[in-house]
């Protein structure tokens, strides 16, 4: 409603003789007695104009001019804010809209014509995917949903990770499974990958060749074998949960040497060593962070002549400003916390519009069963896998679960409550919601011949005015918001939290106000408010990715 509410007071503004810069926050007070919603603005600009803040807000109403049944008053309270409250035609005549707009309302056009990639998950090839890659998988999954309800062309990138020593780290392991099939046992390294998808690896790899390949020291093949049935397995995972990737960057492209003979992290040293931000001692090359005031430089290739995590990431990026992005957005998991500043800030060295880039840190998950906390190792074997959560709660409560907390918060898996087929589950709650507006329909179609498909009597929602009806109303209201605030933050628990509260007021409309017992009149229009609801339930699931039960 910002859109709404923002020009019109600027334009009162400008009538009262106030002249600002500073942008008219509208809110939406807690308490439903100070308004629908709210703004502040006198009490930011009376000082610059030297009035009183109270005095100020009341010029500022009397040049406030809507269009009738819009608003139905505007009060000044406590020290100068000026709160609003809509008339309860104006709220219903904007359910029309939603139903109206059908399956496209809350979308918008402001990324038409714009590019975006999202990376998301880009789990290593080292194993099966467990929980805590699970939850970036459905953050990043949301995010490319949302940004496609604002009309960006997304990107679903996956960053695939098949360099460096923990590739080396699979083959070995692979390797040494098959010498034990092959009746060579030798001791097996706690550094290396334990788990029983090891052992079966080497047996498929043992299927197929037999003994033949235990004199090779080439690590290659078990390599490319691993790499290969793994990354099925996860792909396969991700699919379980709807999730689906259209593209896939190999970081091994970025240490090929290109038509120019370099590479691409090669030339991202040359170029920051021309900035003056590359130094060379104890062996290893350097980002010398410490000249943009960081206590230590960063390493970006070991000793060892193996490069760090920054210096492929920053390469990395610079692909992704090749390719024309003009939104950037990266999910991490914790571990990428001290990271990705650095990539960043050498991004911004080398003249790259960081703006562009937008950064998603998801934290740890654990999952207790039982109340008690499992502990999760991919290297030893005995991870908690993805795919077992799935199997035991199902995709839709996986998903839920996922982004029912804030990205920013540790997130602690309930798998108990999960399951519950209450309204303690989180889930179960908003699929009754939408199952109950189906069973509705039903009835009402069965007992009174209502089909919103061909019913379009939308104008009988102006004669709803009870408490229960108008918040409800009003509510719908607030969905292109809300995805435009969860797109904004990067944070999909906001429509979470939405939908929880939309399913809640309908719950506490269908109890207080009579639906198939009503005059007709009222009938039809309570049940448009409900075909209304289920609609923006429905477009809230897809985004979301959970399912819409008819019946439950």
């Amino acid at each position: 409603m910002h859109s709404f509410f923002s020009p019109v007071i600027q334009k009162a503004l400008h009538s009262a003789g106030v002249t600002t810069d500073k942008p008219i926050q509208i809110e939406q007070p807690s308490d439903k007695k100070f308004g629908d919603f709210s703004t502040n603005i006198a009490l930011l600009v009376a000082k610059e104009c030297r009035r009183n803040p109270r005095e100020l807000a009341q010029d500022i109403i009397k040049h406030i001019q809507f269009q009738p049944d819009t608003i139905a008053k505007i009060e000044v309270a406590g020290a100068g804010f000026i709160n609003f409250y809509l008339a309860p035609v104006f709220i219903m005549r904007s359910v029309e809209r939603v139903l109206d707009d059908g399956d496209e309302f809350g979308k918008d056009s402001t990324g038409q014509g714009k590019k975006a990639v999202v990376e998301y998950v880009s789990a290593n090839p080292t194993g099966p995917l467990t929980i805590g890659r699970g939850r970036g998988g459905v953050l990043g999954d949301c995010i490319a949903n949302l940004l496609e309800t604002q009309g960006y062309n997304v990107t679903r990138e996956y960053y695939f990770n098949d360099a460096g020593r923990q590739m080396q780290i699979l083959a070995e392991s692979v390797q040494l499974r098959y010498l034990e099939r092959c009746g060579r046992v030798s001791e097996f390294p706690a550094t290396h990958y334990q788990g029983e998808y090891i052992r079966e690896i080497a047996e498929t790899i043992f299927a197929e060749h037999h003994a033949t390949l235990q004199e090779s020291s080439d690590l290659s093949f078990f390599k490319k074998s691993a790499e290969t049935i793994i990354f099925a397995s996860i792909r396969k995972t991700l699919e379980r949960l709807g999730i689906q990737h259209n593209s896939f960057f190999n970081e091994h492209t970025l240490y090929q040497i290109d038509n120019h003979g370099i590479a691409a992290n090669q030339r991202v040293i040359a170029a920051l060593k021309a900035m003056n931000f590359i130094a060379e001692y104890e062996g290893a090359t350097w980002f010398l962070t410490t000249k943009l005031g960081q206590e230590k430089d960063k390493v970006l290739i070991k000793s060892s002549g193996e490069p760090s995590y920054r210096l492929p990431d920053i390469a990395y990026h610079i692909t992704k400003f090749d390719r024309g992005f003009d939104m950037m957005v990266n999910v991490f998991g914790a571990d990428h916390i001290d990271e990705y500043p650095d990539v960043l800030e050498a991004l911004k060295i080398l003249g790259y519009d960081t703006g562009r880039i937008k950064i998603a840190i998801n934290q740890f998950v654990t999952t207790t069963v039982d109340g008690q906390t499992l502990k999760m190792s991919t290297r030893k074997g005995n991870a908690d896998l993805l795919d077992d959560l799935i199997d035991d709660v199902g995709a839709d409560a996986t998903r839920l679960f996922f982004i029912m907390r804030g990205k920013d918060s540790h997130l602690n898996f309930d798998v108990e409550l999960a399951k519950k087929q209450s309204k303690e589950n989180p889930v179960f709650y908003l699929q009754y919601a939408h199952a109950r507006i189906c069973s509705l329909l039903r009835m009402a179609l069965q007992e009174t011949g209502f089909d919103p498909a061909s019913s379009k009597e939308y104008q009988l929602l102006r004669l709803l005015s009870s408490p229960a009806e108008l918040q409800l109303g009003f509510a719908l209201l607030n969905y292109p918001d809300m995805v435009k605030a969860s797109l904004r933050l990067l944070e999909p628990q906001k429509m979470v939290e939405y939908l929880h509260s939309l399913a809640e007021l309908f719950h506490r409309f269908y109890q207080e106000c009579p639906i198939l017992k009503a005059e007709p009149d009222i009938c039809k229009a309570r049940l448009f408010l409900s075909v209304a609801t289920r609609q923006v339930l429905r477009i809230g699931f897809r985004i979301l990715g959970i399912s819409a039960p008819e019946s439950m």
